[in-house]
């Protein structure tokens, strides 16, 4: 793709400063960045890196300093420009609208127009595909599955019966949405399944990474919040909430009838103990061990979890006391 800096500029909404015929051909990092790149700067340091780098083209915030050489492109926020101006050069796959021979389709599905099944893709009955979304190879829409409009399942990608996804739901290769949630009694001295006999609900605008699963509640609905975004290699059990906006990075761990509060973020391997409920706007840092509910706004570390100040406190006595 090759643009020039003022057409880059009314694309991202930003104010140019310099030469607008400048073409523009590539996206970078400063330190990768060559001739004909736009990179970005949100700080002052980053915008002095971007001067001396190869780019032609910076977003930089809207008090950057006047450009000496190069051309400028202010917006509000450069990361987020950044973002726009890497989709506009590397846009998502283009699925065809039509129904590969190879896929089975079950004769009272029902697939919208310009929806794309890709090759071996099953589709039960019942099904409904809704409009411009796409079913990549392999992947298998059980009986009664409801997906919203322009939806992408990629290969592998496997809906227990009944499940529902809103619109534009990305879901990456190998993720399970709606197995049975791990639910058991004992009788005898022996393990009794508790039949799982719920769904799962993923609102609008939902992301969610590779290998991944989220499982069915054992009554009524697990439930994943619009706009909430969930790496790889998450395990959200079942009867789960989890709110608007919400971020999971990779190998979180939800143990049953957890409930996230809207945007709350959780690092890396982090794990909520069942039936807890952990406020809205709260962070809780890698590895950090959710026993109780948690208050809105929290920000903890560790294991139990704990505010963080506390934490950093404890591993410094820590250390003291290793020493002595």
């Amino acid at each position: 793709m090759r643009i020039s800096a003022r057409q880059l500029a009314e694309a991202l909404g930003g104010e140019l400063q310099g030469d607008g015929e400048v073409e523009v051909r590539s996206v970078a990092p400063a330190g990768e960045a060559a001739e004909g790149a736009v990179t970005f700067a949100e700080n002052p340091v980053l915008f002095e890196q971007a001067l001396a780098s190869r780019a032609t083209v910076i977003l930089a915030g809207t008090d950057a300093p006047a450009p000496r050489g190069k051309t400028i492109i202010r917006v509000p926020s450069p990361r987020v420009a950044f973002a726009r101006a890497l989709a506009l050069f590397h846009p998502p796959e283009a699925y065809p609208a039509g129904i590969h021979p190879t896929a089975i389709v079950a004769g009272d599905a029902e697939i919208g127009p310009g929806a794309h099944i890709g090759p071996y893709a099953v589709i039960k009955q019942g099904a409904r595909i809704g409009a411009r979304t796409a079913i990549d190879a392999g992947a298998v829409v059980g009986a009664g599955a409801i997906l919203g409009e322009e939806c992408v399942l990629h290969p592998r990608v496997v809906l227990y019966p009944r499940v529902v996804l809103g619109n534009r739901v990305v879901v990456h290769a190998g993720t399970v949405i709606g197995s049975d949630g791990f639910g058991y009694v004992q009788d005898g001295g022996k393990h009794v399944k508790v039949p799982q006999v719920g769904t799962v609900v993923v609102g609008d605008d939902v992301e969610i990474g590779a290998n991944t699963t989220i499982d069915r509640a054992t009554l009524g609905a697990t439930r994943i919040g619009r706009g909430s975004k969930i790496d790889n290699l998450v395990q959200i059990a079942h009867n789960d909430v989890v709110g608007e906006h919400c971020v999971l990075a990779a190998q979180v761990g939800l143990a049953g009838s957890v409930t996230l509060g809207r945007y709350v973020m959780l690092g890396g391997q982090v794990g909520v103990a069942d039936h807890k409920t952990v406020g809205e706007r709260t962070m809780v840092g890698g590895q950090g061990g959710v026993i109780g509910d948690v208050p809105a706004g929290s920000v903890l570390w560790g294991t139990p979890a704990q505010p963080r100040g506390d934490w950093l406190r404890q591993i410094a006595a820590l250390k003291r006391l290793a020493k002595k």
